[in-house]
């Protein structure tokens, strides 16, 4: 066969489609992208025989690339230790967990997997090393990930976090409550992940300075076009920072609702019903009516 013929062919050796088959296709190319989270069927438990305990059971939901989603419920539903899952912290599930599209694996991650998620945990002080400096914490994930330019990036995000280089030689006992949880965020973002797992990043703080990481938090997601899947038993938190609200009880997601259901006070499950009365303050009537959830 002469060479032009197999130039016209193509490399599969078929004619080229026609511009109406092209068409066609064009849907397919068009697709939308998988979710930046989607758990299915996710199934946790501690303990053997009579002991075993089901923290999680049968949890499902997804989470959008760029959307905050808010997972809610009293101490003690499960909502943290769904967290925990998908960071990989907990290795004993059941279910599926996907991750931009990828299924995620129970005890062994790739590296790649920390350079799109990273986790900021509840207590700053707990989740900092006591004898290791600001700069130790942010340098070292990246030079076990072998980023260029560690010290412009470590000076970069502690400005993003509005800190500072000042605060780069600093040792924990050295900063406040609210500059502990900047730097925790410091170190989840020095990586440039995608997603961040929120697991109630400012119970631990007092209340002036928690509607600052809050405002931190909003900042750095419409800069970095972040996805948040937040923990917390606040529903003002969740108001402020949420589009989508997942309500857990006893280990189970009981109701999924918007933000806009949530501010006009209007659920369709009892116990998130129950879950807003409370919410609005004590209340000695309130309280006599209570059930309990199980």
């Amino acid at each position: 066969m002469p060479a032009s013929e197999t130039t016209a062919l193509g490399s599969a050796g078929k004619a080229p489609k026609a511009p109406s088959e092209r068409r066609a296709e064009a849907p397919a190319r068009d697709a939308l992208p998988p979710p930046a989270i989607a758990v299915s069927d996710l199934r946790v438990a501690f303990g053997k025989g009579a002991e075993r305990f089901e923290a999680v059971r049968g949890v499902s939901f997804s989470v959008a690339s760029g959307q905050s989603y808010g997972l809610v419920g009293e101490s003690g539903s499960g909502k943290s230790t769904v967290l925990r899952a998908i960071a990989g912290l907990i290795d004993d599930w059941s279910g599926r967990i996907e991750v931009k599209g990828r299924p995620v694996e129970k005890k062994r991650r790739a590296r790649s997997f920390y350079r799109t998620l990273q986790m900021v945990f509840q207590d700053p002080y707990g989740s900092l090393h006591p004898r290791h400096t600001v700069d130790r914490m942010l340098s070292e994930p990246l030079a076990f990930h072998r980023f260029d330019h560690i010290e412009k990036r470590i000076e970069r995000v502690l400005e993003d976090v509005g800190l500072g280089p000042a605060f780069r030689f600093r040792y924990p006992h050295q900063l406040s409550g609210g500059q502990r949880q900047r730097i925790a965020i410091a170190r989840a973002l020095v990586l440039e992940p995608s997603i961040l797992l929120l697991d109630e990043p400012t119970s631990a703080l007092d209340v002036s300075v928690q509607a600052e990481i809050l405002n931190l938090l909003k900042d750095l997601q419409a800069e970095r076009r972040l996805t948040y899947l937040l923990v917390t038993h606040n529903l003002a938190v969740v108001a402020h920072m949420c589009s989508e609200i997942a309500v857990m009880n006893a280990g189970e997601i009981v109701e999924v609702m918007s933000v806009e259901q949530l501010r006009r006070m209007a659920p369709t499950h009892p116990y998130t019903r129950q879950l807003l009365d409370a919410s609005t303050g004590y209340d000695a009537e309130k309280v006599a009516r209570f059930e309990r959830f199980a």
